[in-house]
């Protein structure tokens, strides 16, 4: 008679680090950050609070880990290779930003990234060591992304050889997040669409 296996702990460990992420967003998204608490974490995720300070030293750590997960499964879903986050060149700059600043304004809008986002922004702006994890873990790469881009559509001769690539970006996608974070006015596809029309103008090549 064989022996019966040994629990397999690291299957064990993966299991609680997806039920703890799935608690912390849920719980940000329905009582709002500051009523979120490890103790409430722990006891919707099924684990001892000890568990969770084992691996994270904040609620803040939990929810940025949280979040890069929940990024990553959805960049996953949408067929992205792990750790991809190059933007389309399909040789039509403006479709291109158009596509991505689109994508950006539904996930601002949709509820399950809006909450976290909001808290880890806020929270990203009093604590440092936090706010430089989460600008090298998740705007860096993707401020990068549009840079590379701008870099190739200007390699092509589509936009002025002048232009600085990092600035450029910031003109795209500073507007949208500036709107989303103090509410300022509806963020929408047409705003998106908008926004690339105005960066572009001031991007065209002169004669």
């Amino acid at each position: 008679m064989s022996e019966p296996k040994a629990p397999d702990a690291s299957r064990r460990s993966e299991r609680s680090r997806r039920a703890i992420f799935d608690a912390a967003l849920a719980l940000v998204s329905e009582a709002g950050y500051a009523k979120t608490t490890v103790e409430g974490i722990a006891a919707r995720a099924g684990v001892g609070k000890q568990t969770i300070y084992r691996w994270w030293p904040s609620k803040a750590a939990v929810l940025l880990d949280a979040f890069l997960d929940l990024a990553a499964r959805a960049a996953e879903e949408a067929g992205a290779a792990p750790g991809e986050t190059e933007l389309p060149d399909t040789g039509d700059l403006a479709a291109d930003l158009r596509l991505v600043l689109r994508a950006t304004v539904d996930e601002f809008n949709d509820p399950r990234y809006d909450a976290p986002t909001r808290a880890l922004a806020a929270e990203g702006s009093t604590d440092p060591e936090l706010g430089a994890r989460l600008t090298t873990a998740l705007l860096e790469p993707q401020l990068d992304a549009f840079a590379r881009r701008i870099e190739a559509a200007r390699e092509a001769g589509q936009v002025d050889p002048g232009t600085d690539a990092r600035l450029a970006t910031e003109l795209l996608v500073g507007p949208l997040h500036h709107r989303w974070l103090h509410r300022t006015g509806p963020l929408t596809h047409a705003y998106a669409d908008a926004l690339v029309a105005q960066a572009l103008r001031g991007l065209t090549p002169r004669p």
